[in-house]
């Protein structure tokens, strides 16, 4: 039969990140576009023996349904956690526990986007995002990212432009794609503009613990004393992006009504997956675990910028230096079609992401795509970083 799509879904696009990593999946592919921890990253023992405890100890609080809000003793962790580390929770926001940093931002845009409504954002910025503020007929406006994050003049000028702006999106810190971190003058712009034309900030800070070098930098939500920044942080890049925890800390006011709107799409987020997250927390050295995922990290970003640098910036494509994070987001000479470069690696068995994917409209002009370090082996990381080197030289020849 014939399908009558709803307006919210009719002109959505597969997320062009999980199309490639159809491509590769296949085992003689080099993937520099997955977004994935690495293999050595998993704390798997400590897994293991957190799941048979709970279920030899308490396996109906496992299995049994639980509250919308989250697993109350998680929450307790990470108010305690998220206030001595960052600064954040005051006496007027709450916390809830939810299916994965993705999950706030279909809640946020539900609970604040009505069809037509504008939302800005990092332009790039990430594009699983992106796809779901579209679900909502969202008006999608980026401003461009500097070497120290969001154009502050710029997203002025788009705030005058469009008044019915309801949320600003960014990811301050190892921005994906761009690899970038906003500086504290930048964030300190972005929260007065926002509180100045009425609109709410999501800041999306999954990357925040794998700083490699340099001095962290505060969250928007440490400055927030009017209730207007919506945090989103998750334990995908830090214990598992399989087990699908995230959480989210907002004014209790909005909270109130974002919780109805998570009890509409999956009642609550998984009992496993949150008591895991909290036994391992608390019962085992979480913040050693932190420190040995930066060290583990750090070895493989220096790996990937000393070949880029050996190997990819002789031929003239330039790229971000990164201080955390999991991205490097490299630039073509504006002389090469960018789209054919990444066709080219493909064919070489190279995937990288087309950096179209993570604009607001994927047609407009790109000359960057982004590549992953975290995922692939040594060995493959340096065939591959050769095997760009290569086909660069052919192009821009």
């Amino acid at each position: 039969m014939k399908y009558n799509f709803s307006d919210k879904v009719l002109a959505l696009k597969p997320n062009a990140i999980r199309e490639i990593l159809k491509s590769a999946s296949d085992p003689g592919v080099i993937s520099l576009s997955a977004g994935n921890p690495a293999p050595d990253a998993f704390p798997v023992d400590a897994i293991k023996e957190i799941s048979q405890n709970l279920l030899n100890d308490n396996p109906i609080s496992v299995l049994q349904y639980g509250i919308s809000d989250g697993y109350t003793p998680l929450r307790d962790t990470l108010k305690k956690y998220l206030k001595e580390e960052l600064n954040i929770i005051s006496d007027s926001d709450e916390l809830i526990i939810v299916s994965g940093a993705q999950q706030v931002m279909d809640i946020a845009a539900k609970t604040f986007l009505n069809e037509g409504d504008t939302l800005i954002c990092e332009a790039p910025s990430f594009v699983g995002a992106l796809n779901t503020f579209r679900s909502y007929n969202t008006n999608l406006v980026g401003v461009t990212v500097e070497k120290d994050g969001m154009n502050i003049k710029e997203l002025e000028e788009k705030l005058k432009a469009y008044p019915n702006t309801k949320l600003i999106y960014t990811i301050p810190n190892f921005q994906n794609p761009s690899g970038v971190t906003m500086s504290l003058e930048k964030r300190k712009a972005l929260y007065e503009l926002a509180k100045k034309y009425g609109v709410l900030i999501i800041e999306d800070n999954p990357y925040g613990d794998l700083r490699y070098s340099g001095e962290d930098v505060p969250c928007i939500k440490s400055f927030d004393t009017d209730g207007i920044v919506i945090y989103s942080g998750s334990f995908s890049k830090v214990v598992s992006p399989g087990i699908r925890v995230g959480y989210m800390v907002a004014n209790k006011d909005a909270m109130a009504k974002m919780i109805v709107c998570k009890q509409g799409q999956d009642v609550h987020t998984a009992m496993w997956s949150q008591m895991v997250c909290n036994e391992f927390m608390t019962k085992y050295d979480f913040k050693g675990h932190l420190n040995y995922l930066r060290q583990l990290y750090t070895k493989k970003a220096n790996l990937c910028m000393e070949l880029l640098d050996e190997y990819v910036v002789p031929t003239g494509i330039t790229y971000n230096k990164i201080e955390g994070g999991l991205f490097i987001w490299c630039t073509l000479p504006q002389s090469v079609d960018m789209l054919s470069f990444c066709k080219a690696l493909t064919d070489k068995k190279v995937c990288v992401v087309p950096g179209n994917a993570f604009l607001t409209d994927s047609a407009i002009p790109c000359d960057s795509f982004r590549i992953n370090f975290s995922t692939p082996t040594d060995d493959e990381l340096t065939k591959g970083i050769k095997i760009i080197a290569q086909v660069a030289k052919e192009f821009i020849r």
